[in-house]
């Protein structure tokens, strides 16, 4: 059988919009689809709670795909041991309190494991502002990525939010509150894990979600 190109674009297309048009109204938006972002996802998803990410690059993950300087390994602490156990991603025992596991591995189960418990990945979209009302962020005004890198004049949309989780790193582009630049980790992963994991629990443990 041979297979034709309308059939398959119209395939993409009509999923791709109904899956749009269903996380315009989200329990929790977040906003980085690194390590922290990733996990922050499972947990709310496994919560039940309707979670979508929004991702600017083509690739999630953040940096750890590269580990450090490039050499995909990745270290973990004790502390955040037990979430790759609970990822169930493969990992050695270095030396005490440090654990190495090979950075596409993690990242590719993160993922896989995030998108199985219910979160919705958006790739190629930026967030140029936030919704506020009430004095409550409770939105994000988005747009492609392509629109930014060419600084092309295209109105964006709006999605809502109950929750809204700055996952963007360092650059804390939603967020953009910090006054005071903070110590700068070296490449060792299970702080990022933790903080993601951290803010799930946060979100699901309040009551607004219920109401």
């Amino acid at each position: 059988m041979e297979l034709d190109d309308i059939t398959i674009s119209r395939a993409i297309i009509e999923k791709f919009s109904k899956d749009l048009l269903n996380y315009l109204d989200v329990d929790v938006a977040i906003v980085g689809a690194g390590p922290s972002g990733i996990v922050a996802a499972y947990y709310l998803a496994k919560a039940k709670k309707k979670v979508v990410v929004l991702e600017r690059k083509l690739s999630i993950g953040g940096g750890m795909w590269g580990g450090g300087m490039m050499f995909n390994k990745i270290v973990v602490q004790e502390k955040a041991k037990f979430i790759l156990d609970e990822f169930e991603i493969s990992y050695e025992c270095y030396d005490a309190d440090y654990y190495i596991a090979d950075s596409i591995e993690a990242v590719s189960t993160l993922c896989s494991q995030a998108t199985k418990a219910g979160a919705k990945f958006f790739n190629l979209m930026f967030v140029e502002d936030v919704r506020i009302q009430n004095e409550r962020i409770n939105g994000l005004v988005i747009n492609w990525s392509a629109v930014e890198t060419s600084k092309l004049h295209v109105d964006p949309l709006t999605i809502s939010a109950k929750f809204v989780i700055d996952a963007t790193g360092h650059a804390a582009e939603i967020a953009n509150t910090v006054v005071k630049k903070t110590p700068r980790m070296g490449p060792i992963f299970g702080g990022m894990l933790l903080s993601g994991r951290a803010v799930a629990e946060k979100i699901i443990s309040t009551d607004v979600l219920s109401v």
